[in-house]
């Protein structure tokens, strides 16, 4: 039996990327999977995957920018499934942005969603830990990019570091409650969002896609983009019971690309 069965897991952005990725692999882990994400269809779609391979899930629709909406969601979850033991804030936006074209609206959009998004997932968490009576593990997206400054990536990379701070100070606030508080890492990773940036990095240079997924992949020792199975993995380890003495880390899983 795995040591996960009984457990719930609530992930952001669940419909497509690293965020059905874990989703799938917490499933198989023996987790049932609340998969949260503005596309309903999206979500339905990995969450009928999951139910058809045996295992238990949910669909949610949440604006994650919304702070009443991931409150409403993370107890629809509870709900619905008993109980919340991991939350995974994995919903983001990635805008390729030039310093000097950086607009209001891209400034607010993005940090609206991706550390917004985390604020309120930490807080609708806390609230249903509280609630259920116990602790619990809470664990946000940050990125290769919270990590080092990438050109064009000023709002995006702002929003990373950001939930990497946001993560040490809930580390230390919510630990009295049994509750510890990670983020992973991830680097260049094959997924819709990323090819859409490396397609934006292109058009800015007047040059093809491959030329654009290639500036980003050129720096990984591992010397192949990442599959969001890599980063699930790492998610995976972070939501079980082996990383339990682990809290205020920012876990890097990006085949080499930035060493600590």
């Amino acid at each position: 039996m795995s040591k996960n069965q009984g457990k719930v897991a609530f992930v952001t952005g669940a419909g497509q990327g690293i965020g059905e990725a874990i989703a799938l692999r917490l499933a198989s882990d023996g987790f049932a999977v609340a998969c949260a994400d503005m596309n309903i269809d999206t979500a339905s779609q990995v969450a009928e995957k999951i139910k058809r391979d045996g295992g238990k899930a949910l669909a949610i629709k949440v604006d994650v920018a919304d702070r009443e909406d991931v409150f409403r969601a993370v107890q629809e979850t509870v709900d619905a499934l008993g109980d919340l033991h991991v939350v995974i804030n994995n919903a983001g936006i990635a805008p390729i942005a030039p310093i000097e074209t950086i607009t209001p609206e891209i400034y607010k959009k993005t940090f609206d969603i991706n550390v917004g998004g985390v604020l309120w997932g930490i807080q609708a968490a806390v609230k249903a830990f509280k609630a259920l009576g116990h602790g619990g593990k809470i664990i946000s997206a940050s990125s290769q990019a919270g990590h080092v400054g990438n050109p064009d990536l000023a709002v995006y990379g702002g929003t990373k570091f950001a939930v990497r701070g946001i993560t040490q100070t809930a580390a230390r606030e919510l630990a009295h409650l049994g509750v510890t508080v990670n983020a992973y890492c991830p680097g260049i990773v094959n997924t819709p969002m990323m090819r859409k940036v490396a397609q934006d990095v292109a058009d800015n240079a007047n040059q093809s896609f491959e030329w654009g997924m290639e500036q980003f992949a050129q720096n990984i020792t591992l010397k192949r983009l990442s599959q969001p199975e890599d980063v699930a993995a790492c998610v995976s380890f972070l939501s079980g019971p082996d990383s339990d003495y682990m809290t205020g880390q920012a876990v890097i899983v990006d085949g080499g690309m930035v060493f600590n």
